[in-house]
């Protein structure tokens, strides 16, 4: 009737639902929305969005990471604490080449998962881990931020060495903490 293919047709109606004005619902098919609660700015939304995400992300990160450094402080062995120093260094010398320590910083944290002594929770972190790979990249090129993390990740050490688990959930917390207001500050 309109001259048009299929194609054309399904293109436009993927178009509309992108933008909010129509919207595919189970049994009845897609329906037309009110335009003035569909977005303005179906960029804008879509970065509101990855915003709440990475703040999701980084809650779940403080609900985890802290506990597990104070398991670590109790639970670490002499080898564990040494692949913690070996992958510093490793981090340390590419934060001096100016190249990025995305591998030696997921493993960092990593490290210390399994210094927890809990199989169970390295399967959450490893979900944890690839949730947040992009968002590392990206905060990881922001100035400043890598020698942050580096100076957090020897403040965690220094205290899994000692074997203070207050400390080393104190020490996790800041950590995040700092981790936190690069990151959101990048993502606004």
């Amino acid at each position: 009737m309109l001259g048009v293919s299929r194609g054309s047709v399904r293109d436009a109606i993927r178009s509309l639902e992108l933008v909010g004005l129509l919207e595919p619902r189970q049994g009845i098919g897609t329906v037309v929305c009110d335009p003035a609660t569909a977005p303005a700015n179906p960029l804008a939304t879509a970065l509101i969005e990855k915003r709440k995400m990475i703040a999701e992300l980084l809650d779940v990160r403080n609900m985890i990471e802290p506990p597990l450094a104070r398991r670590a402080a109790l639970h670490a062995t002499r080898d564990e604490i040494a692949d913690m120093e070996a992958i510093l260094v490793r981090q340390e010398a590419k934060v001096r080449r100016g190249e990025l320590g995305i591998e030696e910083d997921s493993e960092f944290h990593y490290s210390i998962a399994l210094a927890s002594d809990n199989s169970v929770i390295l399967k959450v972190v490893d979900v944890l881990m690839d949730l947040l790979r992009e968002t590392r990249e990206r905060s990881l090129q922001v100035g400043g931020r890598q020698e942050k993390s580096l100076a957090g990740h020897h403040r965690i050490l220094a205290t899994l060495k000692r074997g203070d688990a207050a400390a080393a959930e104190a020490a996790m917390r800041r950590h995040l903490r700092e981790i936190e207001d690069v990151v959101l500050k990048k993502f606004q």
